[in-house]
């Protein structure tokens, strides 16, 4: 895997929590620089280890899978890309009772639903990193450029939550899910025709 797929990846990767960080921070009134920039740490850290959890998964049985490996990546790349792009369509039924909910950022609550919206999103890097684990892909490169990706991108959507809440969340996530399937696609491919 080069460095513009790694690339692609880890911008893939970041969509869902770019799409997270608009939502939080459509519910700040003026979000301060250091407060997003905290909040994409947060996002960047968590996802740039779950990747290196599903690769330690996935090399522990890839010795068994070796035959069929870009299967499933394929699969599991593409079924992701899917799923990112059909939670794209859907509609936010709860978001308002979300942010009845939201108390301010310093609260212990707050702090707790962040976390675990971080961790909820990084949920797809630690499947990606499961399909990594059969390639031969530098993990903490990927991992690296993933929390990066990540830490940039939701830094950014904090920052401009009260202004793009409205469009850019889905549109983002779909278009990750897109880049997955493409990448998915890649992987097959590569593998098939070789």
């Amino acid at each position: 895997m080069n460095i513009i797929t790694l690339s692609v990846l880890s911008l893939a990767m970041s969509t869902d929590a770019f799409a997270a960080s608009i939502t939080k921070g459509s519910t700040l009134k003026n979000p301060r620089v250091l407060s997003a920039i905290k909040l994409g740490l947060l996002f960047g850290c968590i996802e740039a280890i779950a990747p290196i959890i599903g690769w330690l998964i996935g090399s522990a049985g890839a010795d068994y899978v070796e035959a069929f490996d870009h299967w499933i990546a394929f699969v599991l790349l593409v079924g992701l890309g899917i799923h990112m792009l059909l939670e794209s369509r859907k509609e936010d039924d709860d978001d308002e009772e979300d942010e009845e909910d939201e108390v301010t950022p310093n609260t212990k609550r707050s702090f707790i639903a962040t976390l675990l919206t971080a961790v909820g999103t990084s949920i797809d890097a630690m499947t990606v990193g499961i399909s990594l684990a059969f390639m031969k892909v530098n993990i903490y490169l990927a991992a690296a450029m993933i929390g990066l990706a990540t830490t940039i991108m939701v830094t950014i959507g904090a920052l401009l939550g009260n202004v793009m809440s409205g469009w850019v969340g889905k549109k983002a996530e779909a278009i990750g899910g897109v880049a997955l399937i493409f990448i998915g696609c890649g992987i097959l491919y590569s593998h098939t025709m070789a």
